[in-house]
């Protein structure tokens, strides 16, 4: 069961800055100076360890006309990060710059001795690991056999011993002072190329090689799309880099290929928000390295041409269509998978900590599989994929209390061979294991789960902000809201509860239900909208139904109007309907 929880409420009847005010105590930022979006605000690189090593080591390349190879990721924050350093590396000269990323399918994540060997082939002179790296001992000690430099940039939650990379670049490497420890991999990497912008302006590099001096603050949007794509948390710094990317999408300043995916996604780029980056462009960019090759995602990225980005564009929309049915069969043999524990009200052996497995699932989508089921059952979830040669991939997303890293660390120390490798952050993290071991997995997973989460974490609870009063319920107020953000990860978009009068349900297409609602104390209709609702999971008709939803503004035809975006729905204590906590 779901339980409604009302965050911290003054002057419930205000309306805009007062409104804002709320909403922003709410999420811990009383103070008005960390609203302020401007680029001063950010943290200073020199904050961050290793990032005169690894200027040193650019430098050198760039003077030295060096080869350059940068590895990424295959998901959006590979793809943007990879990106970035191509665009800001060639604005500073350097004159053979290429790049690798890994496919899913055939060498897995990051620097292996496996892609070390297939870089080799391009003779590169240093390797710049971004978004990964970290975890990469072997294939760092492969690239340094082969006479490669190699630096390191990554986000992600370093083990017990180091790569003996050349230079590292990590805000949560142990005791870093940088006070982000939220960066995504392409905000590390920019951060890499403003020290180092600043390193050449100071030698001069830009006024002998008669370089113009680039700004870097043209490649904010790749910043805001990776960032908001990998669901990092949007800490003050994180939300200065977002709102900063926005803003240009917004002009018509981005790159080509991020206005190209949102023109694909139907997106209206002068009212383009955080949400538009997390639910259009960023899955249609992840759609490449999940189903096909992060190449056509980079290249997406990397060109100037508006009629080559749009062509990109929409082959990655239509990768994109071809995941999300992937994935609701995957989901609904989840779910089947599931219905023993769900009959008996998760309750037993493997109800704390879930390990799903087909073996016809597909790689590229396993963690959109768990991350939906750890919203639907609140409980950490981890589903596998058959990898071949008797190997076992799987995609790990948790719930608060329960870091998952730490959780897979603790797994394979305590049962040595059980995991093969495994990486990630608190709240989502890979893995791999054989085939064989997966049922003792399953077990010791659910065991470490029952061990370390406190039950009364396994209850979801939606953070509401409270009820709008009917004065509220306008177009106005919902305009306020799309400005007052970026909202995401870590710092929710505002979510209102309260009781509403159903005055008319229609549904369209068989998958979203359109309401008509009325507030007790008011007078005037409003829209209401529940995307993807399953009739059978839909209560039956009620004249008054208690409702968790965000207000929007909807924009058909080139008008807008407002309308409440149904999140969850409460019938007495019984939860009905709900999108995840």
């Amino acid at each position: 069961m779901k339980t409604v929880r009302r965050l911290q409420r003054r002057n419930t009847g205000s309306k805009g800055a007062d409104l804002l005010s709320r909403l922003y105590g709410n999420r811990g930022v009383p103070d008005p100076q960390e609203l302020d979006h401007g680029l001063s605000g950010l943290a200073p690189f020199e904050a961050l360890s290793g990032i005169h090593q690894a200027t040193a080591l650019l430098e050198q390349a760039l003077i030295q006309e060096q080869r350059i190879l940068v590895i990424g990721d295959f998901d959006a924050d590979g793809a943007t990060s990879t990106a970035l350093a191509l665009r800001a590396l060639r604005a500073m000269g350097a004159v053979a710059v290429d790049y690798l990323v890994p496919n899913r399918f055939e060498y897995g994540y990051g620097l292996t001795p496996e892609i070390v060997a297939v870089a080799v082939e391009r003779q590169p002179d240093l390797i710049i690991t971004v978004d990964n790296g970290i975890a990469s001992l072997e294939g760092v000690v492969a690239a340094r056999n082969r006479g490669i430099r190699v630096l390191v940039t990554d986000h992600h939650l370093p083990g017990s011993k180091l790569p003996e990379a050349e230079a590292i670049v990590n805000p949560n490497l142990p005791d870093d002072p940088f006070p982000s420890k939220a960066l995504a991999g392409v905000g590390v990497i920019f951060y890499v190329m403003v020290a180092l912008r600043a390193r050449l302006r100071q030698q001069g590099w830009f006024q002998h090689r008669g370089i113009p001096e680039p700004n870097l603050g043209t490649l904010l949007d790749l910043v805001a799309l990776g960032t908001v794509a990998d669901v990092v948390s949007l800490d003050r710094n994180n939300r200065i880099l977002v709102a900063q990317g926005l803003r240009r999408m917004r002009a018509g300043q981005a790159s080509p290929g991020i206005l190209a995916l949102l023109q694909v996604a139907g997106r209206n780029l002068a009212r383009t928000v955080a949400a538009d980056l997390g639910f259009a462009a960023g899955p249609r960019l992840n759609a490449a390295g999940r189903m096909d090759d992060m190449g056509i995602g980079i290249e997406c990225l990397l060109t100037d041409d508006p009629v080559h980005a749009l062509a990109l564009a929409q082959a990655l929309d239509d990768l994109n269509r071809e995941r999300r049915e992937v994935e609701a069969q995957m989901q609904d043999q989840a779910l089947d998978s599931l219905a023993p524990l769900l009959e008996r009200g998760l309750t037993g052996a493997g109800s704390h900590g879930l390990c799903l497995y087909e073996p016809s699932w597909h790689q590229g989508v396993i963690g959109i599989v768990a991350a939906r089921i750890k919203d639907r059952l609140h409980r950490p979830v981890i589903a596998f994929a058959d990898a071949g040669d008797g190997l076992l991939k799987g995609s790990a997303r948790s719930i608060p209390g329960l870091h998952v890293r730490d959780a897979l660390e603790a797994i394979a120390t305590t049962h040595p061979g059980l995991v093969t490798k495994f990486g990630g952050h608190a709240m989502a993290a890979g893995l791999s294991l054989p085939a064989v071991h997966f049922e003792s997995f399953q077990q010791v997973f659910d065991d470490t789960v029952r061990r370390w989460v406190d039950p009364a974490n396994l209850e979801g609870v939606i953070c509401s902000d409270g009820p709008l009063s009917p004065q509220e319920l306008t177009l106005e107020t919902a305009e306020i809201l799309r400005a007052g953000g970026p909202w995401g990860q870590g710092f929710p978009e505002p979510l209102f509860d309260g009781e509403f009068e159903v005055l008319e349900r229609r549904w369209l297409k068989g998958r979203h239900l359109r309401l008509r609602l009325r507030h007790p104390e008011g007078e005037e209709a409003i829209t209401g909208i529940a995307f993807n609702a399953d009739p059978e999971d839909w209560p039956e008709d009620r004249e008054r139904m208690h409702l968790a939803y965000r207000l929007d503004s909807n924009e058909y035809r080139g008008l807008c109007s407002v309308q409440m975006v149904v999140e969850h729905v409460f019938v007495g204590d019984h939860f009905w309907y709900g999108r995840g906590c």
